[in-house]
């Protein structure tokens, strides 16, 4: 009885420790750069599309159904295995060794794509580098909410969440010079190197989890009964119909804005790389006061950042789709991406305060997971309703339509929130 005692006052201690100092704000700024990281590899192929020998290469010239199929697979991988290996990395792997395997892997699909034989080679690797990056956003709120206190959340939530901003900013601009500069072959190996140069070195070096529970202590739950606490998860409806809208206008919109700006608003190949990346750096600043308010803001209350974020997100690209100026195109996207990145650090909060202890990860594998498998469909259908319209104006509609879905969802929230006060 000592023994196990002492054990539990040592674990105590330890999770106390690991809620101190600078050493979690180092490990939240390496998962900043490791999703920063991913993001570049995410919009690689929105510039490579546009590139000619890129899609005669692999026989998609012309063909935007195909083209945004190079998303949707992506995604589809990432939704698989964000649902079914979340539970294992949170039971076996931690959140260190999870992020070191993911990594790796990312690192040799990334570089042995450029190598790929047919269309049809290049989008099983576009799958499996989609399934290997699954569990990363489960693995970044493991590590938040191991931490810091449930009161503090919103800030590291934010900070780490700003790496799809940036990488998306980042990464579009950065993609097109490569592509244009060099060849569309160079950016794959840049990013596959990037991975394993960069980012396999800061998770080593700054990113620790929490000490485990001995033996001698009560033993951690199973992958089965840490799923089945995930899927029981309060809400979980409502979280995930919010995620799979906010994830639809994400890949939605950066797997077409490059083409957009340059086919439909005719902005040359500078100004294109230039302006693609102000959206995402506009969702970089809202996504940090989201965060902000989030810590300031009553739990009840957290819903008022969807409902405000899709009605300003909603409207916004409303004005992209009806002006014909394509200064005014452009501010509106801007304005567009402020509104939406408002709403991004509220999600993994909400899985936060309403995942069972223990099965945080896991939770929010099933989100991300489902999310990313129903929003994979998002490049494609854009891509099918554009070919069909003949124009970019069908395509951006839909986007639309994700900030109802997210603004009634954010209004249901609200009202059970006063249901359960009263």
């Amino acid at each position: 009885m000592a023994g196990t005692s002492d054990v539990r006052r040592a674990d105590a201690e330890s999770a106390v420790d690991s809620r101190k100092g600078v050493g979690r704000w180092l490990g939240v700024l390496a998962l900043l750069v490791v999703v920063l990281v991913s993001y570049i590899d995410r919009v690689n192929v929105s510039v490579l599309i546009t590139d000619d020998s890129f899609t005669r290469h692999f026989g998609m010239a012309g063909d935007k159904a195909l083209q945004g199929l190079l998303m949707t697979v992506f995604l589809a991988g990432y939704g698989v295995a964000a649902f079914l290996l979340t539970p294992f990395y949170e039971t076996v792997l931690g959140v260190r060794r999870g992020l070191l395997v993911s990594l790796a892997c990312w690192a040799v699909f990334t570089l042995v794509s450029p190598y790929a034989v047919g269309a049809v080679t290049l989008l099983a690797l576009r799958a499996l580098l989609g399934g290997s990056e699954g569990p990363l956003f489960s693995l970044k709120t493991m590590y938040v909410q191991e931490h810091f206190e449930p009161a503090e959340v919103g800030k590291p939530n934010a900070v780490t969440s700003m790496g799809v901003s940036l990488g998306t900013a980042v990464g579009l601009p950065l993609v097109t010079w490569l592509v244009y500069s060099w060849s569309w072959r160079s950016s794959f190996l840049l990013l596959g190197l990037l991975n394993a140069v960069v980012g396999l070195p800061l998770v080593w070096f700054l990113v620790r989890s929490r000490a485990r529970r001995a033996a001698s202590a009560e033993p951690r739950p199973g992958f089965g009964r840490t799923l089945r606490a995930a899927l029981r998860t309060p809400r979980l409806g409502w979280i995930l119909l919010i995620e799979i809208a906010t994830l639809a206008y994400l890949w939605g919109s950066s797997a077409w804005l490059p083409s957009y700006l340059l086919q439909d608003r005719h902005f040359s190949i500078a100004a294109m790389g230039a302006v693609s990346s102000l959206p995402f750096l506009m969702s970089l600043a809202s996504g940090f006061l989201g965060g902000w308010l989030i810590d300031r803001l009553p739990g009840r209350r957290l819903p008022l950042l969807f409902v405000a974020g899709s009605i300003g997100t909603g409207l916004c690209v409303a004005l992209v789709v009806a002006t014909g100026t394509s200064w005014v195109a452009a501010t509106g996207l801007i304005l567009a991406n402020g509104f939406w990145g408002l709403q991004g650090p509220a999600i993994p909060t909400l899985v936060q305060r309403h995942s069972a202890p223990g099965a945080v990860g896991s939770t929010y594998g099933v989100v991300n997971g489902v999310g990313n498998l129903v929003s994979a469909l998002m490049p494609t259908a854009m891509g099918a309703v554009m070919a069909a319209t003949g124009g970019f104006t069908g395509g951006y509609s839909l986007l639309i339509a994700t900030q109802a879905v997210t603004l009634v969802c954010g209004a249901g929230l609200l009202l059970l929130s006063r249901e359960r006060e009263a």
